[in-house]
């Protein structure tokens, strides 16, 4: 919030948000104003630093007042895929101790199925950013009451609160201390690096391609710090990207692998007639990127393709732009945060030399816990304190990073994380399931796809009527993209002699 008031005082009618379908914008006083007023509704509701806030939001201007209102309260705030199920909503509220849940007109439904779902003890305060839903109050008139420039008391600075991948197939949650009110200013050494090697400054005008509900996120507070401007698509559309690129000069963005892939498939006389020239910085993260595609974006838009390697947890960073790629293709890049080690499978304590295959660890990156799991925090750490994502890979003499597998069991679909072991939970409940592995296939599209292999009781036959019964068994309890886009049925599933179900084989069964 600090940078955002200083860069208003200096710039207060330069555009700090835009709307790429042109439906608003926001200028760098509004915002500030905006957020202000956020902070002080947020304190009157008698929310003490530290304190959390759930974001059931679609991507629009009032996400951030709120994101910025909840960072000078010093409050944490948790972004909510409004992609969820109910459960899912209420899981993550009450695992994080939300106080006050905001939503929006499109997520009243969801939002009113999840508060059904808690206690009445739990999340006290419920708004509606627009729109109306029983249970919930306006935020917009609560809102009116507060002055645009009225002080506000010296608190910690408040901070997003991402949530990511658990091995019981719940999400878990990365919460980092809040920096002091007189620390305000001070950024990280990632933060720091992290701007430098991507070249964000007020210059930026940075396209916003993903919901606001991801970590990408984190990537538009970049921009608005550094004093650029953020353009934000509501959702992705190939065309609409690359007339936004043009319309608006864009200098930077954030892309998925399935984005790619889709701004690729536009017929080649539309990707001509549009001027790309002005992107300086096109960065691809969060899922394996076929060769084939970065190459071809390499080559249609020239050496500004850069990709990085990391996450939530920020254990370790890699990096790599175009040029290192060509020479290393495939490869996700050197770190920049912590020092990589590839250690063998079978004893993470073990450092195996380059061209070998093992698990991925990182030293000297951040420290961080997940909340309410210290066993798994303590997992994600090996005896020399090393951390690690769960992925495989290995390092070449020169030490750039390859990437085996994006986490062993974690199924990353069009830059989403699907967590295997909640879908085979819920098709454990169909009483004609006797055991089932659900792992991820490649998807030109998409990375990769949810698939299913299940084991029947004796005496069950798999046909497809059993298989579009199980389909509809997780669409109903669960959100569509960690569906099974295919169910195969198997007489067993391979496991070693101690039961643990054996994945890796699987795949190679059914390639």
């Amino acid at each position: 919030m600090a940078a955002l008031h200083e860069w208003a005082l200096r710039q207060p009618d330069k555009t700090a948000i835009r709307m790429a379908d042109g439906s608003g914008e926001l200028s760098y006083r509004e915002l500030d104003e905006r957020g202000n007023r956020a902070a002080q509704w947020l304190i009157s509701l008698g929310l003490q630093p530290g304190d959390t806030i759930g974001l059931l939001l679609e991507n629009h201007l009032r996400t951030f007042e709120l994101w910025w209102g909840a960072r000078r309260a010093g409050l944490y705030y948790v972004p909510i895929s409004t992609h969820l199920k109910a459960a899912e909503v209420a899981y993550m509220l009450r695992d994080c101790g939300a106080a006050a849940l905001l939503a929006s007109g499109a997520t009243a439904v969801l939002a009113t199925e999840a508060v059904s779902l808690l206690g009445p003890a739990e999340l006290p305060h419920r708004y509606l950013v627009h729109g109306g839903a029983p249970g919930f109050a306006s935020y917009s008139s609560a809102m009116e009451e507060f002055s645009e420039v009225r002080s506000l008391p010296d608190r910690p600075m408040g901070r997003e609160f991402m949530y990511s991948s658990g091995t019981t197939g719940f999400p878990k949650g990365i919460r980092r201390a809040l920096a002091p009110f007189d620390q305000r200013h001070k950024l990280p050494p990632l933060e720091r690096r992290l701007r430098a090697i991507f070249r964000f400054d007020s210059r930026t005008v940075y396209l916003s391609t993903s919901p606001l509900y991801h970590a990408l996120g984190r990537f538009n507070i970049r921009t608005i710090e550094c004093g650029g401007t953020c353009v934000i698509m509501g959702k992705f559309d190939a065309l609409l990207a690359l007339q936004t690129i043009e319309r608006d000069q864009v200098t930077h963005s954030h892309w998925v692998p399935t984005m790619l892939v889709r701004m690729l498939a536009l017929p080649a006389d539309v990707r001509q007639a549009h001027d790309v020239s002005s992107m300086q910085c096109a960065i691809h993260a969060t899922a394996p990127c076929p060769v084939h595609v970065k190459r071809a974006m390499i080559e249609w838009w020239g050496p500004v393709v850069e990709e990085y390697y990391g996450g939530s947890e920020n254990v370790g960073v890699t990096y790599i732009d175009s040029r290192d790629w060509l020479t290393h293709p495939g490869s996700v890049g050197r770190p920049i945060c912590g020092t990589v080690h590839i250690v063998s499978e079978d004893n993470p304590d073990v450092e195996i030399p380059p061209g070998e295959i093992g698990l991925v660890y990182f030293d000297g990156g951040v420290a961080f816990e997940y909340h309410n799991d210290q066993g798994k925090t303590r997992q994600a750490f090996n005896g020399r304190g090393w951390g690690t994502y769960g992925d495989l890979g290995h390092v070449d003499q020169e030490g750039f990073l390859y990437l085996s597998d994006r986490r062993t069991d974690l199924i990353i679909s069009g830059g989403v994380n699907i967590y295997p072991r909640e879908v085979e939970n819920v098709l454990a409940t169909h009483p004609a399931v006797a055991d089932s592995a659900v792992i991820g296939v490649p998807n030109e599209e998409y990375g990769q796809e949810v698939k299913a292999v299940v084991q029947l009781k004796t005496g069950v036959d798999g046909t497809p009527e059993l298989a579009e019964q199980l389909t509809a068994l997780c669409r109903a309890n669960l959100s569509r993209i960690k569906c099974p886009r295919s169910i195969e049925f198997m007489a067993e599933l391979p496991r070693n002699e101690n039961g643990k179900l054996l994945k890796r084989v699987l795949r190679e069964m059914l390639k």
